[in-house]
């Protein structure tokens, strides 16, 4: 059994940010924070399967559940990427100032992977896990912080993803603090347009790593 705490913060251009808690020990030293993409949320397999595994551990789960389709349409990019920034932030302030926390997983999909970059600048994250789904390989805030990490952390892409860069990965592989898994044809999903069975083997695959990470 684990607790469920729901709660938000006003983000970004006064943006309601939603957050949720989940807990199996009032005590817990533990987190695992998830940072999802912008249309693949906590409910979504990748997410949705970590989350069990972290609970399973005793950790705490903390979703931070932004979403920007509809609030941010007239937004550059460049504005999205500091609203993620300022938002998962405050959503992150606000939980570690009530809670004491010494073990951290930062857990990013597409993203989430901004938000990553940005929250692995602060001290309290130097040796945190971390797990990189999706990143988005393309930007070089991304990219340089997954190949001059020091955290240790999984990687998982799969070169039809639109965010993937052949070039770029290649040198993500000489970064032995990071294990990195390409999946020939999957999607930006992980997945494989007109194959579910095999999408179902990616997913297990990934979900196994992270539970043994």
């Amino acid at each position: 059994m684990f607790t469920v705490k729901t709660d938000s913060i006003l983000g970004y251009k006064e943006m309601e940010i939603p957050f949720t808690l989940l807990s199996t020990n009032e005590n817990s030293k533990k987190i695992a924070i998830l940072l999802p993409g912008a249309g693949y949320t906590v409910q979504a397999p990748l997410l949705h399967y970590s989350t069990g595994v972290f609970l399973n551990k005793s950790f705490d789960v903390l979703q931070v559940n932004y979403s920007y389709n509809n609030f941010y349409d007239n937004l550059s990019m460049d504005e999205i990427a500091e609203a993620i920034k300022h938002d998962v932030r405050a959503v992150i302030d606000k939980v570690l100032n009530n809670n004491s926390y010494e073990y951290f997983y930062l857990i990013g999909k597409s993203l989430g992977t901004i938000a990553m970059t940005s929250e692995l600048k602060r001290e309290k994250f130097s040796n945190a896990k971390t797990v990189w789904l999706t990143p988005l390989l393309q930007r070089d805030d991304v990219f340089e912080t997954i190949l001059k990490s020091k955290n240790r952390g999984l990687c998982f892409i799969g070169d039809n993803d639109r965010h993937y860069n052949a070039e770029r990965y290649k040198q993500l592989v000489n970064n032995t603090n990071i294990v990195s898994r390409l999946f020939p044809n999957a999607n930006h999903s992980l997945q494989y347009e007109s194959d579910p069975v095999n999408s179902i083997d990616v997913l297990k695959s990934v979900i196994k790593e992270i539970n043994e990470f």
